[in-house]
């Protein structure tokens, strides 16, 4: 049904913009909220196809960190020190800017801590030792920490975990409320001056003169000089990019369990696995070196294989002596690169992607806002 418009609406919420946003994540609502701080004049609008954004920026763990010791090793070796410790920083830089913007109290951050387990098995078992002195001096300029990642193994069975060789402690990681954190962010971003519309999906987006104009599946029409996608791993049903390779993150939660001494973020197999304390239950996440290919797609639907998956790996390495069941489990969608970089680039004419933080969005969506915010102002 067509339905249409008053002489107010198309005054206001549907008048011609100079920018609209596309994905009212985390990506959407830093962008939005820096380009009305450089320049609050500007008309900004922000498109949801969702009641609230269900790709990944409400659907993740909940973690504020920067990188595992051995998932920043691996980066080194595998994308050179200078390009990890450059996106190292940024997550740094960017945990510290949520809180710089808000209260630990009102979204939830808890400075628990943070640990990767590792086993013998790990390709450079023998030689941890001497290649977390060398991460620490690397991080040491970033974190202002001369000793960040110190081996703790004495912690491993007081916290009731078993199956592992060793703990490797970061008393900087923290975690934090993911829905809270949007839920503030969004009314910051309002606030501002940013007109937020949900439950608009956009079908097709043209160039046409001087300006780009959306077209949504509910036959409404917005004209703006630029378009910017952060849409993440939907962005191809948009705009093709083979750059970006979608990967479904899947959680599980348990009930609570009483007197459970496990407290912090965990991470095991280069960042495959991870949990943490919620409370008094566990929330764990990942196994999607389980089914890598059948887990690179953008189906919120979540498999029985991968729960399953999850499931085994709690009762493995928890000490049987706690109880629980499974509560909860959800999906949430990231965008990966080959170069682990997240990707912005101008994908047509008057139209900007700015997606695939490689499942690192919560710390490296405030800062790649910074450096794009200024990109678009560029084109005014």
């Amino acid at each position: 049904m067509s339905v249409v418009l008053s002489i107010w609406e198309k005054e206001s919420f549907y008048a011609p913009q100079d920018i609209i946003i596309v994905g009212a994540g985390l990506m959407g609502l830093w962008t939005a909220l820096e380009l009305k701080e450089k320049r609050p004049s500007l008309r900004v609008t922000l498109l949801e196809r969702n009641t609230t954004p269900l790709g990944a920026s409400t659907r993740n763990a909940g973690f504020a960190c920067f990188g595992s010791p051995t998932e920043l090793l691996h980066d080194a070796d595998t994308q050179g020190t200078d390009d990890m410790l450059a996106i190292a920083e940024m997550r740094y830089r960017g945990i510290e800017k949520i809180r710089a913007h808000f209260t630990d109290t009102a979204i939830g951050f808890d400075a628990c801590g943070g640990y990767e387990c590792i086993n013998q098995d790990y390709t450079h078992w023998q030689e941890l030792p001497d290649r977390l002195n060398w991460l620490n001096g690397l991080l040491k300029g970033i974190t202002g920490k001369p000793a960040l990642f110190q081996q703790v193994n004495h912690k491993l069975a007081a916290m009731g975990l078993r199956g592992f060789d060793s703990l490797v402690e970061n008393e900087t990681e923290a975690a934090l409320h993911s829905g809270k954190l949007v839920q503030l962010l969004t009314q910051k971003v309002q606030a501002a001056g940013v007109t937020i519309l949900s439950g608009l999906e956009v079908s097709t987006i043209e160039k046409q003169n001087n300006s780009v104009c959306i077209t949504t599946r509910q036959n409404h029409q917005f004209t703006a000089i630029h378009v910017l996608l952060c849409t993440n791993a939907f962005t191809n049903e948009l705009a093709p990019i083979a750059a970006i390779q979608p990967a479904r993150g899947q959680v599980i939660v348990t009930s609570p369990i009483p007197n459970l001494p496990m407290k912090g973020s965990f991470h095991f197999d280069e960042g495959f696995y991870y949990w943490r304390n919620l409370g008094d239950r566990i929330l764990l996440g990942g196994a999607r070196n389980s089914a890598f290919e059948a887990e690179a797609t953008t189906d919120l639907t979540g498999s029985a294989s991968v729960r399953k998956a999850l499931e085994d790996f709690l009762a493995q390495h928890l000490h049987p002596s706690f109880q629980y069941r499974i509560d909860h489990h959800w999906s949430g969608i990231m965008g990966f690169t080959a170069d682990k970089r997240p990707y912005t680039a101008r994908v047509k004419e008057g139209v900007t992607a700015a997606i695939a933080c490689n499942g690192m969005g919560v710390a490296l969506t405030p800062i790649v806002a910074e450096k794009l915010s200024q990109q678009l102002l560029d084109y005014f």
